[in-house]
Order: C-alpha cells, then structure tokens, then sequence
C-alpha cells in the first residue's frame, strides 16, 4: 500500500462480501491461531454466505486506496440478562497497513458505534499476541481473566486473555 494517511472506515454491506471473504480468508490463513473458525470451514462457502454474514453482523472495515485493509466485528449478547454485554471480534489488519494506527481507528469506530448499545465491551485475544494486547491496553480494556487452552490448532493449544472495556464509565 502506498498511501496510509487516510484510511476510509465504514460498516460493510453485502456487497462488500467479496472483499470481507478474500480479507477473512487471508487472517484465516496468515493467523489461524488467533480465530475460533478455521480456513478450511470458511473456504468452501459459497460468496452468499460472506454476503449474509456482513448483512447480520456489524463489520467495519478499513479502506486504503479502495482496498480493505483491517476488519473489525462488533456483536452484542444475546438475552436480557446479558444485552448490556457487547463483544469486538475478528479483528485484523493485513500486513503492509500494520504500524499505520488502522488496528486503533478500527477499535475506536467500534467502541463509538457500542456507546448507547451497550455498557462493556469484551474481547480475547491470544496470549502470546503482544501487538494486539499494546493495542487493547492502549484503548482502555483491561485483562480479566485467561482461558487455558482455548483454541487448538495443529496439535497446539492457545491460551486466550479476556479483555473488558467498561463504557458507562470511567473507573473498571
């Protein structure tokens, strides 16, 4: 990528679904350790699948020259008990637009978009991920907790780390 000074960021709509599934399949690939899904189940959907994906769910996305450069996804839980929850996953940004403050913009368009939907943010990152932890800690989540063991790929286990951002307010 030649120019990061302005990157565009927006929800994706179905007819983006082209470029969420080459965008999902190459974190898919580059780094399976840090996804629950795996490159092979996502690979053989078909294009309807992505499109219905991003029709569901709120992905935003990061455009450099009009390519997508990082994904991100925001969810809330579902149930009355726990819709005061939201979680950020997915979250990814290619290789050549890392170091550009993408992964910050990302997270903070996310945050944005959960105030008035809900009251904490949570997410899990994998332990052994420390660029990703800068970012969170940076952003104001805070570690609660760590799941031994919490993804296995290849015959290796991951540890994943439960991060909280509180959005209601300013203390944890």
């Amino acid at each position: 990528m030649t120019d990061i000074r302005g990157p565009q960021i927006r929800r994706l709509e179905p007819a983006d679904a082209a470029l969420y599934r080459e965008i999902r399949l190459e974190a898919l690939r580059k780094n399976p350790e840090a996804f629950g899904s795996t490159i092979e189940r996502e690979n053989v959907q078909p294009l309807s699948w992505f499109e219905a994906a991003v029709g569901r769910a709120d992905i935003f996305g990061a455009f450099v020259d009009g390519k997508l450069a990082g994904i991100a996804g925001f969810s809330v839980h579902q149930g009355p008990k726990q819709a005061h929850k939201g979680l950020l996953w997915a979250m990814y940004v290619r290789d050549d637009a890392r170091g550009f403050g993408i992964g910050k913009m990302l997270v903070a368009v996310i945050l944005d978009h959960a105030r008035g939907r809900v009251e904490m943010v949570q997410l899990t990152v994998v332990s052994e991920n420390e660029a990703a932890h800068r970012l969170y800690r940076a952003m104001g989540f805070v570690e609660y907790g760590c799941e031994k063991r919490a993804l296995k790929q290849d015959g290796r286990y991951y540890d994943e780390v439960l991060m909280v951002k509180f959005l209601d307010e300013g203390s944890n």
